[in-house]
């Protein structure tokens, strides 16, 4: 599993390991803890095969996006539009994989931040760490959404409540279970600032993620007599509908943030070798992210819900089994979340003051838990205002795509643009060339689904 590199606010002793569960655990280290040079640090791991990288990649990429996937199908026009648009998209997700194993050697960092403050420069650096701190922001509230909505059918199916008729009980109300189960249980498994207790959330997730999936393509093959499908599309309605599905394929396959330290972590680091890794992987996902997708849009059509799981009924058992998954994932997986966010957040602030970790136990603990408080309970209000998992993956999504084109963009043309050469070869070009495209494609991405999100809301 991948792991986060170190914890915030600890000496050397302190070190303590974290798997990652989907896009939520970050590996994320906080940028004034100096705990031991690089290459020690390489030498002390034995290293990860390459099939366990490609576990740990998969692992990093597979997560509550896949919920969205039938929706965003639709959004594209049909099939034939969202797999083009897929397949176009993972050319240059797997090439900026690749790219960031290359800055990661020559850099000789750890982190995706790191890489890309020492390739790129201060400035874009502090970018990319308020970056990652606001997308993390974002994906713990729509955790909490996720939450939400499962809350929603497993309570009607227990109070036998009829769909769409709305909680007709205090205690099957979705503000009140969301905000009981948050605090009880989200908020304690925050606050410690070490989250090795995680260690054994990663391979629950991948069992939840495999089991959806596998109900959502089982159901679209024997599809229950009461379900109904809409209109299925064919054809997106105009040229720029397709672009609708953007934001939730980047939001799926970002593991951008945490390819870094697998890429470092491994047995023999190289970038051959790490190109095998993520084609490998990324090609993994596609297959789940493409069936659910398919299935789940052929099962309801138009009809389908942001969250796929919705459109099935409360009282289905094996659905309500996937339900039951997702919630104990993603409780688990906030706090992974939380806790890189605020490794960010620590971080700057430390760098602000100029300190490096503090002694001061109590001061560290006290900023923790503010930190933290106030971090829960803004994605909480804020899940419990925006009910709708799709507006929030409209705009993460967006920002999903600077992690994996514009960021990845920026550090290959830097890189080569560090290379003395008095003449460029015809490959030096190249590849700043590219470096350039992806630059752009990234900047549409988040300009379109920014955008796109703002105008919806205005409407509705």
């Amino acid at each position: 599993m991948p792991r986060c590199d170190c914890l915030v606010n600890t000496d050397y002793n302190d070190i303590g390991w974290s798997d990652d569960a989907g896009e939520r655990a970050r590996l994320l280290q906080s940028p004034n803890v100096e705990i031991a040079s690089k290459s020690g640090w390489k030498q002390e791991q034995k290293g990860i095969s390459f099939f366990g990288a490609v576990f740990i990649v998969v692992n990093a990429a597979l997560g509550a996006g896949l919920l969205n996937f039938p929706a965003a199908f639709n959004m594209a026009g049909g099939i034939a539009a969202a797999v083009a648009l897929q397949m176009f998209l993972v050319i240059f997700i797997i090439s900026a994989l690749v790219i960031l194993g290359y800055c990661s050697q020559i850099s000789n960092e750890l982190t995706y931040q790191e890489v890309v403050r020492v390739i790129c420069g201060k400035v874009t650096g502090i970018i990319c760490e308020v970056a990652i701190a606001v997308y993390t922001f974002g994906t713990c509230i729509a955790f909490l959404i996720i939450i939400g909505d499962q809350l929603d059918k497993i309570s009607a199916a227990i109070a036998h409540e009829s769909e769409g008729t709305g909680s007709k009980h205090w205690y099957t109300d979705r503000k009140f279970t969301l905000c009981i189960t948050s605090i009880f249980l989200i908020l304690p498994l925050s606050i410690p600032k070490e989250i090795g207790f995680q260690k054994y959330a990663s391979s629950l997730s991948v069992i939840g993620t495999w089991y959806v999936t596998i109900i959502i393509i089982a159901k679209y093959i024997s599809p229950d007599k009461e379900i109904i499908p809409g209109n299925i599309p064919t054809s997106p309605a105009s040229w720029t509908a397709v672009f609708n599905a953007m934001p939730t394929i980047c939001f799926g396959f970002q593991c951008h943030v945490s390819s870094v330290p697998v890429f470092s972590s491994m047995h023999r680091p190289e970038v051959k070798r790490w190109s095998g890794v993520v084609t490998a992987a990324i090609i993994i996902c596609l297959f789940v992210y493409t069936g659910t997708g398919v299935c789940g849009f052929l099962t309801f059509g138009s009809s389908v819900d942001q969250d796929v799981l919705l459109s099935y009924p409360s009282t289905d058992v094996p659905v309500a089994i996937a339900r039951a998954f997702i919630i104990i994932c993603v409780l688990t997986s906030y706090p992974i979340l939380h806790f890189c966010g605020r490794a960010v957040i620590e971080g700057l602030w430390l760098r602000y003051r100029g300190e490096t970790v503090e002694v001061d136990v109590w001061r560290e603990k006290r900023r923790r838990i503010l930190q933290t408080t106030v971090w829960f309970f803004l994605t909480l209000i804020l899940a419990l205002f925006i009910p709708d998992i799709g507006k929030v993956i409209s705009v993460i999504g967006g920002l999903a795509a600077c992690f994996i084109f514009v960021f990845p963009g920026l550090c290959l043309i830097q890189a080569k643009l560090a290379e003395v050469q008095e003449a460029p070869t015809s490959s030096w070009w190249a590849l700043v060339s590219y470096g350039a495209v992806l630059v752009t494609l990234g900047a549409f991405i988040f300009g379109q689904s920014t955008v796109n999100s703002i105008c919806v809301d205005l409407k509705s």
